[in-house]
């Protein structure tokens, strides 16, 4: 197995974890509530999760794809989104998306994956904010980060001012998406037989109905003035940030330098067909 499919693997780990996470419920109901359920099985996901994305970075450093630079810069970018979860957007967003997404967009999908994990792990603990809710804010914000650094892959050729409308859009999307994910965490265990919540015997089709109807009622309004923060950040200041992000990244690619060799000279004459000391000895 090569190491960047072992790179590939431990992100696909997490990945699978956290989904397991957010869908057991649907097929071993519980009857306890939110806080007795996930209390018992959050810090098992938590320890799992951020076990994998150390694992991940290893590999990675490993593999020579990631260096001290590059996990110096993912723990200083994680630090400045956490600080950012303090600021208030108008309309209900947070800061820390506009980072954490256009770092995802200058340094790629793997990268992005950890910098919204560590990110939002960091800001919970700025902002008291630990709880049984905390690993899975975590893992949507690495999902969606993700997701937009296969973007920023597709749109750095891109004119800069198409390149941030790109983003904007994907920023916007951002905002709904995290809020209709993040909601699946707890809306299975939410107790009633309404029209809102969800039971066991629901179909596909029934469960989506009534997940809508629920999204509708909660979370639709939030999200959508969150998503409207997101793109006035990424429009404002999207372009003086990504470029310095992008500029960082260039230099933390590896460049090789391909010299041409001279042809072997004779170590007395100088002629060309003898191997001289020098030679032999370099």
């Amino acid at each position: 197995m090569t190491r960047t499919a072992r790179v590939r693997i431990a992100y696909v780990l997490a990945s699978v974890v956290g989904a397991g996470a957010f869908l057991y419920p649907f097929w071993l109901p519980a009857e306890a509530g939110i806080a007795t359920a996930h209390a018992a099985d959050a810090p098992f996901v938590a320890g799992l999760v951020g076990g994998l994305a150390v694992a991940a970075v290893m590999v990675e450093i490993r593999s020579g794809t990631m260096t001290g630079t590059d996990v110096a810069l993912l723990g200083m970018l994680s630090a400045m989104a956490g600080l950012l979860r303090l600021l208030d957007l108008p309309g209900g967003g947070s800061g820390i998306f506009f980072l954490v997404l256009l770092g995802a967009a200058a340094f790629g999908p793997r990268f992005g994956f950890l910098l919204g994990l560590f990110g939002m792990a960091l800001s919970a603990i700025i902002t008291g904010g630990i709880g049984p809710w905390l690993p899975f804010q975590m893992l949507v914000l690495a999902w969606l980060a993700a997701a937009t650094g296969a973007v920023g892959r597709l749109t750095r050729r891109l004119p800069a001012r198409l390149e941030i409308a790109v983003l904007a859009a994907v920023a916007w999307v951002a905002g709904f998406a995290y809020g209709a994910i993040i909601n699946v965490w707890s809306w299975p265990l939410l107790p009633g037989d309404g029209p809102l919540q969800w039971r066991p015997g629901l179909g596909l089709f029934a469960t989506l109905e009534h997940y809508w109807s629920f999204y509708v009622a909660t979370s639709l309004a939030w999200d959508a003035a969150g998503a409207t923060a997101n793109v006035v950040a990424v429009a404002v200041l999207g372009r003086p940030v990504l470029r310095s992000l992008r500029r960082f990244s260039h230099r933390l690619d590896p460049v090789v330098v391909l010299e041409p060799t001279p042809p072997p000279t004779d170590a007395v004459s100088g002629a060309p067909g003898a191997t001289s000391a020098t030679t032999a000895a370099r």
